[in-house]
């Protein structure tokens, strides 16, 4: 059977650029080379049987500030998001915690003398955000919103510490931190502070919801719309070479740069060989989960509140971590991203269990276990928390690129997203997701707006190949 478009993976970027063209009335065929789809979003039982880990992503902040999925009906296709009370947390050794809490008000309230300058900053991104996301998330272009963007962009430009500055207190400066800390690259690089503004506001307009049952349950809700569109998926076959692709008249790419030289390189100019060679990938992860006697130990009240908890203490020590990994070196303290989905989704553990997630930052490709820095970070905010533990699973860089390729080196956002790569992913073209070739696209996270469960990339892709090759331009 021919189709009018093939997706090769089924990641949040894939499985959105699959719905996209069904949508538009294209035949679509998902393959994915796992035996089940999701790439990021899985959920296994990765330590005792009944705990249910998130392999990879599990706190999915812009699957609701998503433009695209939020506007699909995954109610429907049985999606449910659960709210925490807080969205994140972010303790310090002296037993105090400041805190993300949907009410932007709360959060700067608990701020003290950077009340107003927190406000300042975030709220206006709030307020605007489905105007800023219209505008940011997706291809450079003319704005839709000028203005907007401009007073947005005059604060994201600039780096983490130069907005770090701004603040007087250790609590506003670790939030901060905290919330940079997720753009994986040193809180020095210009573009740094974009995504600490994003997580905050869409944490205060939309909550960082956990996807009951796991992030799993996102792919199979994404995947249930797409079948009832129409749409076919087909797992357990890897794609090593274009040519062994069914008949099509298009194919889209959920996969990196290097993945893409490798299965279509010969379709290519040199030009765009060239381009897709000098992309740059950022640091690793190292990421480690654990299944619990008990719920974990925080000292402060508000981490026993957030379903994400940011362990790193002052702002100093975030920067300083960072910076580390990104050099090639080993934090004796790194900065830890902790969730803890089963004080709030029960289904995640059998009856008086509990299960917790975490990662660091690392050098690309590393090899090094971080199980014992990353419990010691975990042991200095929530003492005891070494007794619970009844069994854990630990991956590397290496492992986490076996187990998806698209982490090249551990890398999970597709490749560095810092200035020189912020728009002109993977190349520098006038659309990112054509390819030098006519029938050929890529919509991975490699392609603006970059990593992140929100299915931008895909979304855009589609739009892109919709207007190419049938001539369809949805608004």
């Amino acid at each position: 059977m021919k189709y009018d478009a093939i997706i090769v993976g089924s990641g949040p970027n894939g499985l959105a650029a699959a719905i996209t063209l069904q949508q538009a009335g294209v035949s679509v065929l998902l393959l994915e080379g796992k035996d089940t789809i999701g790439g990021g979003m899985r959920t296994q039982e990765l330590t005792l049987p009944g705990f249910k880990h998130d392999v990879c992503s599990a706190i999915h902040p812009m699957a609701m500030g998503s433009p695209f999925f939020s506007k699909l009906p995954l109610a429907k296709h049985g999606l449910e998001f659960i709210q925490a009370p807080l969205a994140a947390a972010h303790p310090f050794d002296d037993g105090k915690a400041a805190f993300l809490s949907k009410s932007i008000e709360e959060t700067a309230f608990y701020l003290g003398k950077d009340k107003e300058t927190y406000l300042k900053l975030i709220q206006p991104v709030v307020n605007h955000w489905d105007e800023i996301a219209e505008d940011t998330m997706g291809p450079l272009s003319f704005p839709s919103h000028p203005f907007l963007l401009a007073q947005f962009g005059l604060n994201a430009i600039k780096s983490a510490n130069a907005i770090a500055a701004k603040f007087k207190t250790k609590e506003a400066k670790g939030l901060w931190g905290g919330m940079s800390a997720h753009a994986i690259q040193p809180l020095s690089n210009w573009a740094s502070a974009a995504i600490g503004l994003i997580l905050s506001a869409v944490g205060h307009k939309h909550g960082w919801p956990i996807p009951k049952g796991g992030s799993q349950a996102i792919a199979h809700a994404l995947a249930s719309y797409f079948i009832s569109l129409g749409g076919k998926i087909e797992t357990g076959i890897m794609v090593n070479n274009i040519k062994e692709l069914p008949p099509h008249q298009v194919v889209l790419f959920d996969v990196t740069p290097k993945q893409l030289l490798s299965i279509a390189g010969a379709e290519f100019s040199s030009l765009y060989k060239w381009q897709l060679e000098r992309y740059r990938h950022g640091m690793g992860v190292f990421k480690v989960d654990w299944a619990l006697s008990e719920p974990t130990p925080f000292t402060a009240d508000a981490c026993k509140k957030a379903a994400t908890v940011h362990l790193g203490n002052t702002y100093q020590e975030i920067e300083s971590s960072e910076l580390s990994s990104s050099q090639g070196i080993h934090p004796e303290k790194p900065f830890v991203l902790f969730s803890q989905q089963s004080l709030f989704d029960k289904s995640r553990a059998p009856e008086g269990k509990h299960t917790a997630w975490a990662y660091c930052h690392v050098p690309h490709g590393s090899t090094q276990d971080m199980t014992s820095a990353i419990e010691n970070q975990i042991e200095r905010f929530a003492p005891g928390f070494k007794e619970t533990i009844l069994a854990k699973h630990s991956k590397n860089t290496v492992q986490m690129e076996a187990y998806n390729p698209n982490y090249i080196g551990g890398d999970i956002n597709g490749g560095i997203i810092d200035l020189a790569q912020l728009y002109t992913r993977p190349a520098v073209k006038i659309s990112p997701y054509r390819t030098s070739s006519k029938r050929i696209y890529i919509c991975s996270s490699s392609t603006p707006p970059g990593g992140g469960v929100h299915g931008m990339c895909g979304y855009h892709a589609a739009k892109t190949v919709l207007s190419d090759i049938y001539k369809i331009n949805l608004l």
